[in-house]
């Protein structure tokens, strides 16, 4: 066996010796990039003829539970994105659990404050969105945090 084909093999290799923080942050982003994408299908996002750029009244729900608008799908896709790139590293999979964390805690708060039927309600944010972003604040910061622990001590 070539010394390349061993190289290759252990890249595939699912213990390949990869930060549990960077598994962390790409799982995340690959389920902020699901949630944007799937927000955009037709069936899944119904009804769909409802689903608005960035407006409260958007009538469009995610798995016919979560009110989401083209931003609110955009947003997810974005923070997925990023958090893809920034998983390369240690840092920035720390960075980005960290930070957008911090992001969906805010939009929890956001989401608490505001009345859902004004025009600030941008993002068309409902009860089950506003708690889905608490959840996943709370996740994301707790894994930021807690993941890959050991790896800093030895």
């Amino acid at each position: 066996m070539t010394n390349s084909t061993a190289h290759s093999r252990a890249r595939r290799n699912p213990a390949d010796g990869r930060s549990p923080v960077r598994r962390a942050a790409s799982g995340v982003a690959v389920l902020l990039l699901l949630l944007g994408v799937l927000g955009f299908v037709p069936g899944i996002t119904s009804p769909y003829a409802d689903l608005r750029f960035a407006d409260p009244g958007s009538g469009a729900r995610l798995f016919g539970l979560f009110q989401v608008s083209a931003l609110h799908n955009l947003v997810h896709l974005a923070l997925g994105a990023a958090g893809l790139a920034l998983a390369r590293t240690v840092a920035g999979a720390r960075a980005f659990l960290l930070g957008g964390g911090a992001v969906y805690l805010v939009l929890w708060l956001f989401g608490l404050a505001v009345d859902r039927r004004s025009a600030a309600n941008v993002l068309a944010v409902d009860p089950s969105d506003v708690w889905l972003h608490l959840l996943l604040g709370g996740a994301m910061l707790a894994l930021g945090l807690f993941a890959g622990r050991r790896e800093h001590r030895g």
